[in-house]
C-alpha cells in the first residue's frame, strides 16, 4: 500500500524539485501509518466486542450490572466502579472498559434484578463436560483463565431470590464448583478483557490471561424443570423445618414465662391495692396478658374468687370479659 501510494506521488510530483518530493513522501507515510494504526486499533476493539456481543446475548437480560473492580485502587480511586446498562450500552461502551481494564480493573457482569439464570464458578473441563453430558448444558462457557471456566446455566422461568441462591448452590454442589460464589447475584466475568490477578500474571512476557468465550448459546438447559422442581421441594422442606423450630422455641418461651407469672394472690396481697377486688382483678388482667397468659388463663385466675356480687351469672361474665378488654386496651396504649 505505501510503495503503491509513493510510485502514484512521484509521478505526480516528478516536476517538483527533489526535496520537496522527499518531504511530501514522508507526510504521505506518516498519513498510512496513522491509517494503519487506527484500522488495527478498530479490529483490536471489534474482537473484543464481538465476544462481549455474544455473551450478553447468551445471557439474554434487559438490564445487567457491570462492575470494574481494581482491589489496589490507589488513593481517592473507587475498588468498584459500577454500571447499569442494557446490552447495547455494553457493547457501545468496550473502548472504554478495554482502557478500564488496562488500567488494572477487572471486568465483571451480571442480570440486574432477579433472573433465569445461575453461575457455577471455579470448573475445570472435565466438570464443564459432566455438565453437558448429563442434561445441563451451560447457555454460557467463559474461560477465566487457562483450564479455569464459568457456566451460567438458564433455567425455564425467573428465580426468587431465594430461589435462585438454592439452585446455584445446589449446582455447585453437583459438579464441583465454588460454593462461596454459588448465590443469586454473583459476578461472573465479561469476556474479551484480560484476568488481571496477579497471580495469573505471565512473568515471562509480562501479560495477563484473555478471558475467553467459549459457547454461548443462550438456550435452556434440557434437565432444568426435573432440577428445579427438586430444588423447590427441598427449599419448602428446609422452610418449614425452620418454622416448626421457630414455633417450638416460641412455645417452649411462652412456657417458661407463663409458669414464672406472678399469681393473682400475690396482687390479691398487695397492699397498694387496698383489697379493692377490682383494682387486683385489672392489675392482674394487663400483668399477665402482657407476660404471654392467655385469656383463659386470666378468666379462671379472676373467677379464683366470689363474684356474686357482681350480680347473676351473665353480668359476672360481663365483668370478667370487661376486665380483659381493658387490660388489652391498656397494654396496646403501652406499646
Amino acid at each position: 500500500m505505501v510503495q503503491a501510494t509513493w510510485i502514484s506521488a512521484e509521478r505526480a510530483l516528478h516536476p517538483v524539485p527533489e526535496g520537496y518530493r522527499h518531504f511530501l513522501y514522508h507526510q504521505i507515510l506518516t498519513v498510512v501509518t496513522i491509517t494503519d494504526r487506527r484500522t488495527e486499533r478498530s479490529n483490536t476493539i471489534d474482537k473484543t466486542r464481538r465476544p462481549v456481543e455474544q455473551q450478553v446475548a447468551a445471557m439474554g437480560s434487559e438490564l445487567f450490572e457491570v462492575g470494574l473492580y481494581n482491589p489496589n485502587a490507589g488513593m481517592g480511586e473507587s475498588v468498584m466502579i459500577p454500571r447499569v446498562w442494557d446490552a447495547e450500552t455494553v457493547a457501545k461502551s468496550v473502548s472504554w472498559l478495554r482502557h478500564q481494564n488496562r488500567e488494572g480493573r477487572n471486568i465483571y457482569i451480571r442480570p440486574k434484578g432477579e433472573h433465569d439464570l445461575s453461575m457455577i464458578d471455579d470448573l475445570n473441563a472435565d466438570a464443564v463436560s459432566a455438565m453437558r453430558e448429563n442434561g445441563f448444558h451451560p447457555a454460557l462457557i467463559v474461560e477465566t483463565s487457562p483450564g479455569n471456566y464459568q457456566a451460567w446455566l438458564k433455567h425455564h422461568e425467573r428465580l426468587s431470590k431465594d430461589e435462585s441462591t438454592a439452585a446455584a448452590r445446589a449446582l455447585a454442589e453437583k459438579f464441583g464448583g465454588d460454593r462461596g460464589a454459588a448465590d443469586w447475584r454473583h459476578f461472573g466475568r465479561l469476556s474479551g478483557f484480560t484476568n488481571r490477578k496477579a497471580q495469573y500474571l505471565d512473568a515471562r512476557t509480562g501479560l495477563y490471561p484473555f478471558v475467553r468465550l467459549i459457547e454461548a448459546t443462550g438456550s435452556v438447559y434440557s434437565e432444568a424443570e426435573r432440577f428445579l422442581a427438586g430444588v423447590k421441594g427441598d427449599l419448602e422442606r428446609r422452610q418449614a423445618e425452620r418454622e416448626h423450630v421457630r414455633s417450638r422455641h416460641l412455645a417452649r418461651a411462652n412456657l417458661i414465662r407463663r409458669q414464672d407469672l406472678k399469681t393473682i394472690d400475690v396482687f390479691r396481697a398487695d397492699g397498694r391495692y387496698g383489697g379493692d377486688g377490682t383494682r387486683v382483678d385489672l392489675a392482674y388482667a394487663v400483668y399477665a396478658l402482657s407476660h404471654g397468659a392467655g385469656a383463659e388463663q386470666v378468666e379462671t385466675a379472676i373467677r379464683s374468687r366470689d363474684l356474686s356480687h357482681k350480680g347473676n351469672e351473665r353480668r359476672q361474665d360481663d365483668y370478667v370479659e370487661r376486665t380483659i378488654k381493658k387490660a388489652l386496651a391498656a397494654i396496646d396504649r403501652g406499646r
